[in-house]
């Protein structure tokens, strides 16, 4: 009988921290944020804490509270490309301003330097068509319409070139076989692309897909394209329904549920009490007071918080966690306590002491 998949776990790098006052504590490191070393710090111990994958946020507008400014989520993953070894990186790269030959081609020269370790989470961007000055606002639904075509785009363009295209044969000097590129030949409604992609196919073929189901038109992009989703709940129960009713429509869109794994955020502030916490968590409120979270949350221990996990994955809520830390440097030290060890991974029991007293 096969065993149940474990639980999948990833980490949210959104700056300093989730929190809008992260940046004011001392342990912040806001003063690094736009150095190499903050980013591969956190994504080293990310990795040596045995998180499975990190998503990099990006935008193309400011923050709107704490600190602001960012570099380029693409470009940070893969400057960590080289000092990282298993743990998946994902960044963010909104489509709305963007074109998927440039995507392709950034996340599948990201995946050929980690060795196919990345990712793309597909996002879109509202009330920034001033930045760019090529076209006027658009509405949510034509945002994420163009979203699923430019995510139809890049895998085509992915696929454009065959696994064996590269023949290197110096004997007649051809480098490639021409026969085996292909033109995409797209068209449609925002795009005309008529390929091939100048990148060969990347190691994984198709680097993962995230989306985020947060309303109607991103759900039905996520349902029909995504690998990974990403989904917000207020409770566990409410999370588990969610699970259900998308892998209904997963199956309903003609892709097996399977193969498509749904990630639940959970807000996370970790302390070594569950005082301790509260009261860090108590003092970033009074710095900014912040709206109440949109998603499961947990304020206390490492060991509660692996408890919740628990909770997640023997009832089915999720197939994996986003932790999104209020402050993310303070919570780096913990998340080693929360990983399984093989033991807990095969289902194992650790075994007694054979000499310990009862």
């Amino acid at each position: 009988m096969p065993q149940p998949t474990p639980l999948l776990l990833g980490l949210e790098l959104s700056g300093t921290g989730a929190h809008p006052a992260s940046w004011r504590r001392p342990d912040s490191r806001a003063e690094e944020l736009f150095t190499a070393a903050y980013w591969l710090g956190a994504l080293r111990g990310a990795e040596a804490a045995g998180i499975d994958f990190a998503f990099l946020p990006d935008s193309f507008a400011l923050q709107q509270d704490g600190a602001k400014g960012r570099l380029d989520a693409i470009a940070v993953a893969a400057r960590a490309a080289a000092a990282t070894h298993r743990i998946g990186l994902i960044p963010q790269a909104p489509v709305t301003h963007t074109e998927p030959f440039h995507i392709s081609k950034a996340i599948a020269s990201l995946d050929f330097a980690t060795v196919g370790r990345a990712g793309w989470e597909v996002t879109v961007s509202a009330g920034q068509a001033a930045l760019f000055g090529r076209k006027s606002e658009q509405d949510e639904r034509s945002r994420w319409h163009e979203a699923e075509e430019a995510v139809e785009v890049v895998a085509r363009l992915w696929d454009s070139w065959e696994d064996d295209a590269e023949i290197r044969d110096r004997a007649t000097g051809r480098f490639i076989d021409r026969d085996k590129l292909h033109y995409i030949d797209f068209e449609g409604d925002n795009f005309s692309v008529k390929g091939p992609s100048i990148t060969p196919r990347p190691p994984q073929g198709q680097p993962l897909v995230a989306v985020r189901a947060a309303d109607p038109h991103s759900t039905r992009v996520a349902v029909h394209r995504a690998d990974l989703i990403r989904i917000t709940a207020p409770d566990l129960a409410s999370a588990a329904a969610t699970r259900a009713e998308l892998r209904a429509a997963v199956t309903a869109a003609g892709r097996d549920a399977d193969r498509v794994r749904i990630l639940l955020d959970v807000d996370i502030h970790l302390a070594a009490t569950p005082d301790r916490a509260a009261a860090e968590v108590a003092q970033l409120e009074d710095w900014a007071a912040s709206a109440a979270p949109g998603t499961v949350f947990h304020i206390g221990t490492p060991a509660e918080l692996r408890e919740v996990l628990r909770q997640i994955e023997t009832g089915s809520v999720a197939d994996g966690v986003v932790l999104r830390p209020l402050a993310l440097p303070a919570a780096l030290p913990h998340l080693s306590a929360l990983t399984p060890t093989l033991r807990e991974r095969l289902g194992l029991p650790r075994p007694a002491n054979r000499y310990a007293h009862a």
